[in-house]
């Protein structure tokens, strides 16, 4: 990662972003630490945290069929929807003609990505329609609009009062995840849109989260003080977290000139997803994602596991990593993830556990160090991160802690 860098609320709700986070918590506090289990035991860990993972799925494809449905390979997605990028007129035009009726067309700023939705013809699934679809457009990207969970405790806050900015102020840190509370630590830094039905809208994990970037009083975060754009992908539709909202969400953080961005959201590999990360880091964009929660055995986590995107995972209290953080096709950094205090709603905060609340205390650090995009100043800035890093594990950059731990004493450690 180092070298690529220095070289180049309703029920609906509770379905797409509190139950998903509902079980796992809760069987989490009853693992042990990962360097206390041997490898069989680790194993049983693994595969009850699957269980959990495909239960989650089950419980919100089952909530929402009118909505969400899996693709080919059981991943949730938003229902008949197909999402292509590369696309022209005659290309869409033949599309038609095959059944694949146009829904709407759109542009990305900040991105500079064109992207088209189309309809999947009556009586096809997902899979099958994607595939005829591809292989009807070749040249174009095309793809299902699959959902993200968010990788820790959540939940909407009805009736919470957002937080807000005033206009005209700089902000070097993007959020992409749910909306942000007034909580006095984040209250007047921070800017927020949304991209789905209902946003933006208050949520617990949102707020956690944007706490722990720039909170400042009873909520100290890793860059405290600093203004914040926070980017709502869930509002109220329980299709939200999906690949075109943040997409969407990235644009407008590109647009906006934030610097470096956290998605503590977990999903597949995406097409549409794949790119739009890839244009936001063409634009000098640092993008700090979680690993999640799923354990050793789930699939690789998305965004994390994109090039050039730096994966986060949590530890203990004890410095020990978290036996249900997932995995990626990388780790770079770790951070405290375990009894994390962190800001849960207008007026309240609690100490959390998840590696949603590791990769901010990453970002904000690194916000420090890169507080402007700047293709030319990325390789200092990474490079001072590591030399932060306090090393874990086996000696030099592993598998299990990346670098190392990184806002070790943050948290309210």
């Amino acid at each position: 990662m180092l070298c690529l860098l220095l070289g180049g609320t309703d029920a609906r709700v509770a379905a797409q972003v509190a139950l998903p986070q509902v079980q796992l918590p809760d069987a989490a506090r009853t693992l042990p630490s990962l360097p206390e289990v041997d490898a069989g035991r680790l194993t049983g860990i693994g595969e009850r945290l699957l269980d959990v993972r495909l239960d989650r799925i089950t419980a919100l494809v089952r909530a929402n069929r009118d909505s969400i449905e899996l693709d080919e390979r059981g991943e949730p997605a938003v229902r008949g929807v197909l999402v292509a990028s590369g696309v022209d007129a005659a290309m869409i035009a033949r599309a038609g003609e095959a059944g694949f009726a146009l829904i709407d067309r759109e542009r990305i700023e900040g991105l500079d990505l064109d992207i088209a939705r189309f309809r999947v013809p009556d009586g096809r699934s997902l899979g099958r329609a994607r595939k005829q679809l591809a292989k009807l457009l070749p040249g174009a990207e095309v793809d299902a609009d699959n959902l993200y969970f968010a990788s820790g405790p959540g939940g909407a806050l009805p009736g919470a009062v957002l937080a807000a900015a005033p206009g005209g102020g700089k902000a070097s840190l993007g959020l992409i995840d749910g909306g942000v509370a007034a909580h006095p630590s984040v209250a007047g830094r921070v800017e927020q849109r949304g991209f789905v039905k209902g946003a933006p809208s208050a949520s617990r994990l949102g707020t956690a989260v944007a706490s722990l970037l720039v909170g400042s009083g009873s909520v100290q975060g890793a860059a405290p003080g600093q203004r914040l754009l926070a980017a709502d992908v869930y509002g109220t539709d329980p299709a939200g977290g999906n690949a075109s909202a943040i997409a969407r969400a990235l644009g407008w953080l590109a647009q906006s000139g934030a610097a470096v961005t956290t998605i503590s959201l977990v999903g597949p590999d995406n097409k549409l997803l794949s790119t739009a990360v890839s244009r936001a880091q063409q634009r000098g964009m640092l993008i700090v994602a979680a690993v999640g929660n799923d354990g050793p055995a789930a699939p690789p986590a998305y965004p994390a596991s994109y090039k050039g995107v730096f994966a986060v995972t949590g530890v203990d209290q004890k410095a020990r990593a978290l036996p249900e953080a997932g995995r990626a096709l990388h780790v770079d950094f770790a951070a405290p993830g375990d009894a994390v205090l962190a800001a849960t709603g207008a007026g309240s905060r609690d100490r959390l556990r998840g590696t949603s609340f590791a990769a901010p205390l990453v970002a904000g650090r690194l916000a420090l160090r890169y507080p402007s995009p700047s293709i030319d100043r990325i390789g200092p800035a990474v490079a001072a991160l590591v030399m932060e890093a306090r090393d874990l594990g086996k000696k030099g950059r592993d598998k299990i802690y990346g670098h190392g731990l990184i806002c070790g004493t943050c948290g309210g450690r």
